[in-house]
């Protein structure tokens, strides 16, 4: 999304100008044309703030959540649509969303509904927020749906809260072992290794460990800008890789390769698989639609592929339950729990309580994750300073016993 400042002639012949944001000019030209204006100019406007330019931020889910409850609770009160879109873009302290929810306003204004104005902006509302707010407003229980949409959004900022507090120490453990390691290695081995040739002489015998350290810190005190390029470069290239739709789906399948991250990764999917499906059915959305719309949620790859597999055996007239019930990658107590929803046509509340199921299951694997990870990372950076200590005494007693003979 971009901004576009613009001056056109509206209904009434008047000349006005401001701004309207849009994914480009063509469809900025074409939304003032929609809101009965004539445009005579319109260009890119480069929006700032402290330098950086605004349309580039992202909105952080707690916002977005604040923004969903909030507008439910307006609905619910009889507040009319535009008045709520303004009152909560006066509130909200992000200005990129500031602008995003004024622009959202506008468009209500002008006769949009609000899911079409929400899908001008995919970087802030996703295929499953937009489609729910499109069922609520066709079979118009708006802030019901906003409300779901609300818990859906605080259940997964949670369940990305405890994996990353379960990760958090390690990294930080893992990050001290790295620079220790980077210090002791450019700093002290070079010295150890000139006061060991400077006491043993060129015919010192020195332990194979210590003539490779030695020749690691070389390296890195010689080609220092190589480990640079690669400490930079590297994540770097490997995030523009894991975002190419190949990429996504070699790194996605990896994952579910990994003992304990296929765990965390199969359970969140679930977890998010039968709340979406649950309250875009529990909206009045197709089965089909809403499998659709699901897949795009589960955040990965592979098993999104998995559903949509079951969409098209749906699609050949299979019940849902049944397309799952042969996948690898689904529980049986999804396909189990399927059955009974279609059975009693309650499927959206049978999900309801998978999705509990498996928000706790996430849960005691994270805190079983953290609690792994811990030692695991405290005994990588005592071998990694054992390492180079072994490589550093070694020599020292060799020539010490030398001496003493």
């Amino acid at each position: 999304m971009a901004d576009f400042a613009y001056a056109a002639i509206n209904s009434h012949g008047q000349h006005v100008s401001g701004t309207i944001t849009a994914t480009s000019r063509d469809e900025a030209i074409k939304n003032l044309r929609e809101q009965g204006n004539r445009p005579l100019t319109v260009k890119e406007a480069k929006s700032k703030a402290g330098g950086i330019n605004i349309s580039r931020n992202k909105v952080k889910t707690k916002d977005l959540v604040i923004f969903t409850r909030e507008l439910s609770t307006m609905i619910s009160a009889g507040v009319a649509l535009p008045k709520s879109l303004d009152t909560l873009a006066g509130q909200t302290e992000n200005k990129y969303f500031h602008q995003v929810v004024s622009g959202i306003k506008h468009d209500v204004e002008s006769g949009t509904p609000l899911a079409d104005g929400l899908a001008k902006y995919p970087r802030v509302f996703s295929d499953v927020y937009v489609n729910m707010v499109r069922a609520g407003e066709a079979g118009g229980i708006l802030d019901e749906i906003m409300k779901k949409l609300a818990i859906q959004q605080e259940k997964d900022a949670a369940i990305k809260a405890k994996v990353k507090s379960a990760t958090t120490y390690p990294l930080v453990l893992l990050t001290i072992t790295i620079i220790a390691f980077f210090v002791l290695t450019i700093f002290v081995v070079p010295k150890i290794g000139d006061l060991v040739l400077n006491l043993g002489g060129p015919n010192a015998k020195i332990p194979p460990q210590t003539v490779a350290m030695l020749a690691v810190s070389k390296f890195l005190r010689h080609q220092w800008y190589i480990v640079l390029l690669v400490m930079v470069g590297g994540p770097i290239l490997f995030n523009r890789w894991r975002r190419t739709p190949k990429g996504k789906q070699k790194f996605d399948a990896i994952l579910l390769k990994i003992p304990v991250i296929k765990v965390i990764v199969t359970k969140v999917a679930i977890a998010r698989f039968a709340r979406t499906f649950s309250s875009l059915m529990g909206a009045g959305v197709t089965v089909l639609e809403s499998l659709e719309v699901t897949s795009k949620a589960l955040g990965n790859y592979v098993i999104a592929q998995e559903l949509i597999k079951a969409a098209a055996e749906v699609r050949e007239g299979r019940q849902l339950s049944q397309a799952l019930e042969k996948s690898s990658l689904f529980p049986p107590i999804v396909s189990q729990m399927l059955a009974v929803g279609e059975e009693t046509g309650k499927t959206d509340v049978v999900l309801i309580k998978v999705a509990e199921f498996y928000e706790e299951e996430v849960d005691a694997v994270v805190g079983s994750l953290s609690s792994i990870l811990e030692p695991v990372m405290i005994v990588v950076m005592g071998s990694m300073v054992g390492l180079i200590a072994a490589s550093v005494i070694g020599p020292i007693t060799s020539l010490n016993q030398s001496i003493g003979s």
